[in-house]
């Protein structure tokens, strides 16, 4: 499972919280983490400040209240609770899968339980809800797709599709309710 961890394990940048107008990237790799900062300002004393960077190991910063409250400050407490959780070795490795051994693993789901999937992260909710996973939904139902049928889902959407020429009961609350 080690093999699905890249270099970097995780990345965020974004401004900081008003006023400042500083620049901000979180790093983290699977020894380190790198809080790198850049002064945005027109005030005179800050003009051609270089851009600050500072690494520690993953237990450095699980010890660095001070860092740990820059990067809630910057990021929100979540994401410091995930950097948290990375530092001590807790790696989602189902967040790293690919896409298309991801769509593999759908296809052996019921869909009230993909509904309940893509409530879980914005990745899985996007890729829930793709135009590539219902494709894979109606092939893997539909023991005839029509070339008219296939030009139907083209144009109208692939989930669409479904719902019209498969809406059981069963399939209704994740129409109503899913995503």
């Amino acid at each position: 499972m080690a093999s699905l961890l890249g270099k970097k394990v995780f990345e965020i940048n974004g401004q900081g919280p008003p006023p400042t107008k500083d620049f901000f990237q979180l790093t983290v790799t699977k020894t380190e983490v790198i809080w790198r900062s850049w002064k945005i300002s027109l005030r005179i004393e800050f003009k051609g400040a270089a851009p600050g960077e500072n690494k520690m190991t993953h237990d450095d910063f699980l010890h660095d209240a001070r860092m740990q409250q820059q990067v809630g400050v910057v990021f929100g407490q979540q994401i410091l609770q995930y950097t948290q959780a990375l530092c001590q070795g807790n790696f989602d490795y189902l967040e790293r899968l690919p896409n298309d051994l991801l769509f593999q693993i759908l296809a052996f789901l019921e869909l009230e339980d993909v509904a309940q999937l893509a409530q879980t992260t914005k990745r899985f909710h996007k890729l829930c809800n793709s135009p590539e996973f219902w494709e894979q939904t109606v092939r893997g139902r539909c023991d005839e797709l029509t070339p008219d049928m296939e030009a139907l889902a083209n144009a109208m959407g692939w989930r669409k599709i479904f719902f019209a020429f498969f809406n059981t009961k069963e399939h209704q609350q994740y129409a109503q309710g899913g995503s």
